[in-house]
C-alpha cells in the first residue's frame, strides 16, 4: 500500500538529503543479487534512520535485522567516534556483501556483525544501548522489544520498523494472518507500555518511536 502517491513520494525524496552515492550503489546490487529487494530501507526512510542517529548521537546503537546493510550504514552516520554499532542478521550468506560496504563507507570499524538468531545473541551482549532499531521477523517483534528494553536507559529509543504492514493494522485481520495479528497487538502494547512513550510514524510502511521512561 502507497500511504502517499508515488509523486509525492518521489517529492519528498527529491527535496529532502541527497542519498549517498555509496548506498545508491548498494541499493542497485541489492536488487541485482539478492532475493526481496524491497525490502531494503531505500533513500527517504534512510535519510530519517541518519537524522535521527545524528540527533541522538549514540554511544552504542543495536539493529536487528540487517539485510544486506543499507540501514546500519545510515545509523551509523550519527555514531559518536568513540560508539559502536551491533547488528544482528541471520541469514549468513549477506555477511560478505554488508562487510565490503561497511568497510567503504568508513564505519567499517564500529559495525560489528552478529550472524544467527537475534534473542540469543541480544541475551549475550553486556550493553547499554541508547539507540535500537528493530526490523526482522515481524512474529517476534515483542519478543525482541521485551529482550532489548534490558539493555537499554532512560532516554534511549527504540525504533520499530513495518508496524503499518501495508494498511493491514488497520483492516479486519484473517485468522491465518500471524505477522499482522501480532503487529497489531504490538503497536497496541507499546501504546499503553509505562516504560516508554510512543509515537508512530507513517515513514514508508510506518515506523514507532519509543523513548525509554
Amino acid at each position: 500500500m502507497h500511504f502517499l502517491s508515488p509523486l509525492l513520494e518521489n517529492y519528498i525524496a527529491e527535496n529532502s538529503e541527497t542519498e549517498p552515492s555509496l548506498l545508491a550503489e548498494l541499493t542497485r546490487e541489492t536488487h541485482l543479487k539478492v532475493v526481496q529487494p524491497r525490502m531494503i530501507t531505500g533513500h527517504f526512510q534512510g535519510r530519517v534512520l541518519s537524522m535521527f542517529s545524528k540527533l541522538i548521537s549514540p554511544k552504542y546503537i543495536l539493529e536487528i535485522g540487517t539485510y544486506t546493510g543499507y540501514s546500519a550504514i545510515c545509523l551509523a552516520e550519527g555514531l559518536k567516534k568513540t560508539g559502536a554499532l551491533h547488528t544482528i542478521e541471520i541469514n549468513e550468506e549477506l555477511h560478505e556483501l554488508q562487510r565490503n560496504y561497511f568497510d567503504r563507507s568508513g564505519f567499517g570499524p564500529q559495525i560489528v556483525q552478529h550472524t544467527g538468531d537475534a534473542l540469543e545473541i541480544i541475551s549475550t551482549l553486556d550493553i547499554c544501548f541508547d539507540l535500537v532499531f528493530i526490523d526482522a521477523q515481524k512474529v517476534q517483534y515483542d519478543a525482541y522489544f521485551e529482550a532489548v528494553i534490558k539493555k537499554t536507559k532512560p532516554g534511549s529509543v527504540i525504533l520499530s520498523d513495518n508496524v503499518l504492514w501495508s494498511g493491514k493494522v488497520a483492516e479486519p485481520v484473517a485468522k491465518s494472518d500471524k505477522a499482522t495479528a501480532v503487529l497489531v497487538e504490538y503497536n497496541k502494547k507499546l501504546k499503553n507500555d509505562p516504560r516508554v512513550e510512543t509515537v508512530i510514524l507513517p515513514v514508508r510502511d510506518g515506523l514507532t518511536m519509543c523513548r525509554v521512561l
